[in-house]
């Protein structure tokens, strides 16, 4: 049997349409079968996420903030992950700022996940994923998120018995946080009995 697709496809040719807080280029790609196509890209960069729950008091740390795509499709603000764009900075290092950014929280030991493809059809954006333990000292700080960035984070502590009703009656909607959520259950179940 002959693999059909054992070329692989290529770019052709990349024209970028828009430069700003993210980039947008229109691409046409050479397809394995001989055909040309054209495509979209989000250029977005990467990103780190970071689950931190509390195995002593049963607990976990979400947030949520307005997001544009979601206010745009009338629907309530999701409950999230911390979670940042990834710059230059080890992704360990950036969910640290981002942990005491947007819930004043210090976390130390980080437990890798994965580092996942969010939206491959149309992003190159790569997202990091941990979870981390904390306990009740660890919230050194209101969070909120950074001023500059016009946040507007609201910390939400949990319970993990919440959290798994959520993730298991599908209202966890955002993806990096319920893969996070299966991720704990599956790692950790003991914080369920």
């Amino acid at each position: 049997m002959t693999d059909a697709y054992a070329i692989p496809a290529s770019i052709l040719q990349q024209t970028l349409i828009y430069d700003g807080w993210y980039r947008f280029s229109r691409l046409e790609l050479a397809m394995p079968d001989g055909t040309r196509a054209e495509r979209h890209l989000l250029d977005n960069g990467s990103a780190v996420a970071v689950l931190p729950f509390d195995p002593v008091r049963r607990l976990c740390i979400l947030v949520d903030q307005p997001r544009a795509a979601v206010l745009a499709a009338g629907e309530d603000p999701l409950l999230e992950v911390i979670a940042g764009g990834l710059d230059q900075t080890a992704p360990e290092h950036r969910i640290r700022e981002e942990a005491m950014e947007e819930a004043g929280l210090r976390i130390d030991k980080l437990h890798f996940v994965a580092n996942i493809w969010p939206l491959p059809p149309v992003s190159t954006e790569r997202v990091t994923l941990y979870f981390a333990e904390y306990a009740a000292e660890d919230r050194i700080a209101p969070g909120g998120g950074a001023a500059h960035e016009n946040e507007c984070i609201n910390v939400r502590e949990i319970s993990l018995d919440d959290l798994r009703n959520l993730a298991l009656s599908g209202a966890l909607t955002d993806a990096k946080t319920l893969i996070l959520a299966q991720a704990l259950m599956l790692a950790r179940p003991e914080l369920w009995q």
